[in-house]
């Protein structure tokens, strides 16, 4: 689709929703326009050797969607159909995983995912492969990480980067200490040492959904703040820091460190776009995209995509 087009679409998606009152003015761009299966939580994107994406987000035994064009989506079943019991230990039973990590490397598709309970740090990291990407495909490699009331981390959220040298880090946290980093092994997925690294935290509050994303000499760590899951009345919203390190340290534009509870701002609700949080970052053939989920007004959890541009000190904006 043209750019022109795509930027038509981006303003109609602008006028369809509710605007901010008189004399409110929009701080960002609202989603772009999205068709179809768009009732999403936790979305992260992959785009396939044929030109197609597929999307992965939190759901009974992962959801999966598919688009061939990033603007119209369908349900594409689950990875796991059959369930996933090695999981329900963490979960109390439950078949909904959160906060998949996709990624396509080396011909194999890989899945990082969570089992947890809400507001519980009894929680672990596991990993899925496939060569298709397609529901009941994924082969289950295990566990990554887990945590327990005895750690002072929470292990969800995965995100998987890999860095110039081609070593593999896998981010993930939420609460609690805040965000860690731990190296994993390109060979298996798996970590490949016991170090755990502090990368970002606020002190106990309210910090997850990291993902690590190169841009020119800096790694940027994107995470989501404040009060997720509860419709209309969610406060998340995405807050970015940089390091020529993948391993940090972290800083935001004011140089405050992120694990001194620094960040800055680059998305938060406004109008009837609520929430907007738990960002997946990835570079397209016509830019790099930021993809995330927001909630309507009337408290259901939809797909955000908007264009990442990057202004003249390089730091990375939404339009």
């Amino acid at each position: 689709m043209a750019r022109a087009t795509k930027r038509a679409l981006v303003l109609l998606a602008a006028l369809a929703l509710v605007l901010p009152g008189a004399g409110q003015a929009m701080a960002y761009p609202y989603p772009g326009v999205v068709t179809g299966d768009i009732g999403v939580h936790d979305p992260t994107f992959v785009k396939k050797p044929d030109g197609t994406y597929l999307v992965a987000h939190t759901g009974d035994n992962i959801a999966l969607k598919t688009s061939t064009d990033r603007t119209a989506f369908r349900n594409a079943g689950a990875v796991f159909p059959n369930g996933a019991s090695w999981t329900t230990a963490y979960t109390g039973g439950s078949r909904n995983l959160w906060a998949p990590d996709l990624s396509y490397q080396n011909g194999r598709y890989f899945l990082y995912y969570s089992a947890s309970t809400f507001g519980s740090n009894k929680s672990a990291i596991f990993l899925a492969t496939s060569t298709t990407g397609a529901s009941g495909s994924w082969t289950n490699q295990g566990l990554v990480i887990e945590s327990s009331g005895s750690n002072d981390y929470n292990a969800i959220d995965p995100n998987l980067v890999v860095d110039d040298q081609g070593r593999w880090w896998l981010s993930f946290g939420s609460f609690w200490s805040g965000i860690k980093l731990v190296q994993l092994n390109p060979s298996t997925g798996k970590r490949s040492d016991s170090t755990i690294r502090s990368i970002a935290g606020r002190n106990g509050g309210a910090i997850e959904a990291p993902t690590i994303f190169k841009h020119g000499s800096y790694y940027y760590l994107f995470v989501s703040f404040d009060r997720c899951c509860a419709g209309a009345a969610s406060t998340y919203r995405v807050m970015v820091g940089r390091s020529t390190s993948v391993t940090g340290p972290y800083v935001a534009r004011n140089g405050t460190a992120l694990t001194s509870g620094g960040g800055t701002e680059i998305l938060a609700g406004q109008g009837s776009v609520h929430g907007p949080g738990h960002q997946d970052v990835f570079s397209d053939s016509d830019s790099d995209i930021i993809t995330y989920h927001y909630y309507t007004d009337s408290g259901a959890s939809q797909l955000g995509i908007n264009w990442l541009a990057w202004d003249s000190a390089g730091w990375p904006y939404l339009h």
